[in-house]
């Protein structure tokens, strides 16, 4: 029987660590680590540290951060396949997940077999589950072989199983972790639906994945994970934000161009009599380029939300002679909402050959309205905003 309480998470001063990887067992290596004091808490590496949140019943949060961060281990740490060095983690209700691509299932068993066993576990009886079984097979698409076991499923089988048991046996929590990224556009497109369609229902979502934009059509809530730290806890558009900024910064200050007759100098960018960047005005990018060598080629530049996709490109043809070069670009009315964005450039020369490679040179930040609000089951918000004028008439 459910309880107002079910579905809620509360995790308090959490803490986990996993001993560090052996060293190479030479002796060398070992009296090297005894005289440098590899014993006692140099042993082991902290995975996440010191988190305090809670989510409410019927939340959808995401948890992002680049790799290594602690997501995975968090998702974990909320099911019970691993628990906590210190603090404690608190979850009310069935919690059904899909953290790994055999997760709660047997390889010796059959698909019909795990679905039983998986229900089991979320202590559903099998009369519950039966009444289940064949909208997960429907969803799964594996009618034709939910009776041949686990072992010969291929990736994409598993993974679509896994996620159809978790996500259609009602938990009151779903956890969901980046392997729907094995799944193709298509059953991935069915699993945004679907989560959807829980959310609806009133179970909480917990969703860890790299797609930026499944999670911002998805999630209302952000929590941004960085070297085991909750450095962020918000809405989902802010967070993603300060997240995408952050990943620019540090792809921006770490590149190094490859050798080549081309040298980008600077690249400054300024809206209106050169000030801040506005939305629906022009905006201005001034670029200094020195070449020790003549070459042809074509400049494209294109704003971003923080990916390397553009959500518009312009691009020129270039003839540059040795020395210093200077080009100025102007885009008319641009129609940026109020948000961080990101410069990229490429100039090619053809024949595959990359005088400059794709990559972020620049941000900035842009002044205007906000996006209008997105439907419901829209896969994300708008990127760019549009002015609009209304009109209404009416006849009783």
């Amino acid at each position: 029987m459910s309880t107002p309480s079910d579905g809620s998470i509360v995790v308090d001063r959490l803490w986990k660590r996993f001993r560090k990887d052996q060293v190479r067992p030479f002796l060398s290596d070992q009296v090297r680590a005894l005289l440098h004091g590899g014993r006692g808490e140099d042993r082991y590496r902290w995975v996440l540290r010191d988190l305090d949140f809670s989510i409410e019943p019927g939340e959808s949060v995401a948890v992002v951060g680049s790799n290594g961060a602690g997501k995975s281990t968090l998702l974990k740490l909320l099911c019970r396949v691993t628990y906590p060095y210190a603090g404690s983690v608190s979850i009310h209700g069935r919690v059904g997940a899909i953290i790994e691509l055999r997760g709660g299932m047997h390889p010796e068993l059959t698909g019909r077999e795990n679905t039983f066993l998986y229900g089991a576990l979320l202590g559903l009886s099998n009369q519950e589950i039966a009444g289940r079984f064949d909208t997960i097979v429907d969803f799964a698409d594996l009618s034709s072989a939910i009776d041949r076991q686990m072992k010969y499923y291929s990736s994409g089988m598993q993974m679509r199983l896994g996620f159809a048991i978790a996500a259609f046996l009602r938990p009151h929590v779903l956890l969901v972790d980046e392997v729907l990224a094995v799944g193709d556009a298509w059953f991935q497109q069915r699993c945004l639906d679907r989560m959807r369609e829980v959310l609806q229902e009133g179970t909480t979502l917990v969703l860890v994945s790299h797609d930026l934009a499944s999670v911002e059509a998805i999630c209302r809530r952000g929590l941004w994970l960085d070297g085991g730290l909750l450095v962020a806890d918000g809405p989902i558009r802010e967070v993603l934000s300060s997240y995408r900024h952050t990943v620019e910064d540090r792809v921006t200050s770490s590149y190094i161009a490859p050798d080549s007759v081309l040298t980008l100098d600077s690249v400054d960018i300024s809206g209106p009599d050169g000030g801040m960047v506005l939305g629906h005005h022009d905006l201005t990018v001034r670029t200094v380029l020195t070449v020790t060598e003549p070459r042809r080629g074509r400049l494209h530049l294109g704003i971003t939300e923080g990916g390397a996709s553009p959500i518009f490109l312009v691009s020129t043809s270039v003839d540059l002679q040795v020395g210093t070069t200077e080009i100025w670009c102007t885009m008319s009315n641009v129609p940026l909402a109020r948000g961080h964005y990101s410069l990229w450039m490429h100039i090619e020369r053809g024949n595959d050959e990359d005088l400059l490679p794709w990559h972020p040179v620049s941000s900035f930040v842009a002044a205007g309205s906000d996006l209008d609000p997105a439907p419901t089951g829209v896969v994300r918000l708008a990127p760019v905003h549009v002015a609009a004028t209304w009109e209404r008439t009416h006849t009783g």
